[in-house]
This record gives structure tokens, sequence and C-alpha cells, in this order.
């Protein structure tokens, strides 16, 4: 049985089931998911908790004998299992399949086992179709960014507050969605500040403001996001919040020209006829970045100036790759532009040559 997580609360309110399995990347929303089963599970009368954590080398008869075994207190319990890495080998998918087929046996246990993302391969795996089928999963999905307003808003509306209706409560809600740029955690610990700052009623513009810090955790997958969509402002905001924080700057460049070669692959199969779907699949672009594909290869132009341009910005990205390591970036070609004196401004630059789909020229 599959379910969302924003469903749970409904289901659990009809009664427990024996096994559950939580899986998604969003850590904050995962762990909230588990701890309503956890407090439903109390309220049950389990008073007992085991936790398995799976790692290199991890003993799987171990998880076998907790689902044999009887509590050591004669009191319900719940074994947890959780899976970090998401791929449990041979062994682990063996020892699932039996414990998913076996936990309804026990009906003094409730088993709740936590994945990471999972991707489509995974998801159609014999071990997880049992634990589908023998149980309720919940997937928690990412929050985007375009999401986040909306998110910030409910978990207001929760603890008794709002914002102001219309564009100035909308503004506000960007601002918060700006300071905590790729961390929904902290979303979660400045809206919980404003709860313990400010009365039930109308939030003003002035209040979030002055309460909420910039805590925003710059991510370079993230600015490849705001490069995709074509968001200039976001983009020169993150490049600046990158450096601000200290990355390394090869590992900026390395994660931008990784996103130039994925489109230039995507584009090069769409001219030979191959399907998105099919190359987003072999090319691992998941996620937002699904959606995000296709019109950055729109703004690219058509078909050959879009390939040329793409291979273009490999080589700028090359001679940057030098430049920031220190070497001669040009190797004594004096047609070649210069780049920006500073690598972090040629960053920029390559970054909006997908974000605006033509070469930008520094001053």
């Amino acid at each position: 049985m599959l379910i969302r997580a924003d469903a749970l609360d409904a289901h659990l309110a009809r009664g427990l089931k024996p096994l559950y399995t939580v899986w998604g990347d969003e850590v904050l929303l995962v762990q909230e998911s588990v701890d309503r089963i956890r407090r439903a599970a109390r309220a049950a009368g389990c008073t007992e908790r085991v936790i398995h954590t799976v790692e290199r080398g991890f003993d799987w008869s171990t998880v076998l004998g907790e689902a044999q075994s009887m509590s050591l207190f004669g009191e319900r319990r719940v074994v947890e299992l959780r899976i970090p890495g998401g791929k449990p080998g041979k062994e682990g998918a063996d020892a699932l399949k039996r414990m998913a087929y076996g936990a309804a046996a026990d009906p003094d246990t409730i088993t709740l086992v936590t994945l990471p993302r999972l991707d489509a391969a995974t998801q159609k795996s014999a071990w997880f179709t049992a634990l589908a089928e023998a149980g309720v999963v919940i997937r928690v999905d990412l929050v985007d960014r375009a999401q986040l307003g909306t998110w910030i808003g409910e978990r207001l509306a929760a603890q008794q507050q709002r914002v102001a209706p219309g564009e100035p409560g909308r503004q506000a809600l960007q601002f918060i969605v700006e300071r905590v740029e790729g961390n929904l955690l902290a979303a979660y610990q400045e809206i919980q500040k404003l709860g313990l700052l400010y009365p039930a009623g109308v939030l003003s513009a002035e209040q979030i403001e002055a309460a909420v810090m910039n805590v925003a955790r710059y991510d370079v997958f993230k600015l490849n996001e705001a490069m995709l969509a074509g968001d200039v402002a976001r983009l020169a905001r993150m490049i600046d919040g990158l450096r601000g924080e200290g990355e390394a700057a090869v590992l900026v460049l390395w994660a931008i020209a990784e996103e130039v070669r994925v489109l230039l692959r995507v584009r090069r199969g769409l001219d030979a006829g191959k399907p998105m779907a099919l190359l987003l699949r072999e090319n691992r672009v998941w996620g937002p970045r699904e959606r995000l594909i296709a019109p950055a290869l729109k703004r690219l132009g058509a078909p050959q100036p879009a390939a040329a341009r793409l291979e273009a910005a490999l080589a700028f990205a090359g001679r940057l790759d030098r430049q920031v390591k220190g070497l001669s970036p040009d190797l004594g070609i004096a047609s070649v532009d210069a780049l920006p004196a500073n690598p972090w401004d040629g960053l920029f630059e390559l970054s909006m040559r997908v974000a605006l789909g033509e070469p930008v020229h520094h001053a």
C-alpha cells in the first residue's frame, strides 16, 4: 500500500499496520513521518524499541532473528531498520523479502524501515515490492524551491500565524525562501522561531525580516537548477553565496561543466531521434532537473546552434579549469579572448551561457 506523507495521520487514526517503509531525501519530512509512526505505536502500547542500522558488513541474520524472537519482556515493540545507502545487497534483499512476508505473523511487533531516495530500478526490485505488498510505503518527496513558499505558509498556519494577504504576503514568504536557500530544516527552525516571538495572527513584513536570519546553505547542485531555470538573479546570489562560504571554485566548475555535458548529450541524442524520457534516464536526470532540461535546451536555440554553443561553453570551461588550477588558460593562443581576472567571475559567465542561452562577455 502506498500513501502520501500528508495522508499518514489519517491512516494511523484508523489503526497501525505491522510494517511501514518510509523513503525520501527530505530528511526533516522523513523524520516527521517516522516520528508520527513512533507516537502511534507508543499510544498502541509499544514500549520497547530496537534499532538496526545497515552498514558495510551488516549481519542480516540479526534482523531475521529479531523478527522471529519474542520481545524481551513480552511487551509490544517497534523494530527500526535504517538503510542509509538504499542498497541492501543480495543477502539483505533476501532478508527483507522474508521479513516483509513474515511481518504479519507477530502482532506485537511494528517494523519500520527507512530508506533514502530510490531510483526507478530499485523501486521495481523484488525486495522493495515485497515491502510495498506486505506493508505501507510512505514516499516523502522533496519540497522544491517553487513550492517552498506555500510550504512555509502552511507551516505558519499550523501554528495559527499567517502573512498579510496579496503581494505583501507573497513578498514576505519569498524573503524567507531566499534566506533558507536549500535548507528545509533551517526553514522549519525559522518558522518555529516566529511562533515563539510573535502571537497568533498576521505577521508583518517587518516582524519577519527582524526575526529571520540569513541561514542559507548554498549547494552547487541547487546552483545548477537555477542555471537550467534561467533564473539570473538567483544564480548571481548563489555564486556570491558559494564564494562567500569558501566553497572550492574547482568543485563549482565541475558541477557546472557536468551539467553542460548532460545538456550536450541530450541535445545530440534528440538530434539522433531518441526520445527525451530515455535520454533523461540514460543521463541520470531526475527530480526538479527533469522539467528544466527541455526549457534550457529551448533557450539555447535550434539544434545546431545549441550544440555549438554547448561545445563552446565546454571549451570555455576547459580554459577556466586551467585558470582555477593556476595554469595558463590559453596555452599561448593569442586569438582567444582573455578570461576574467577572477575565476569566480568566469564561473558566473559560464553559468550565464546556459541561463541566457548565449555567450555573455565580461566587462
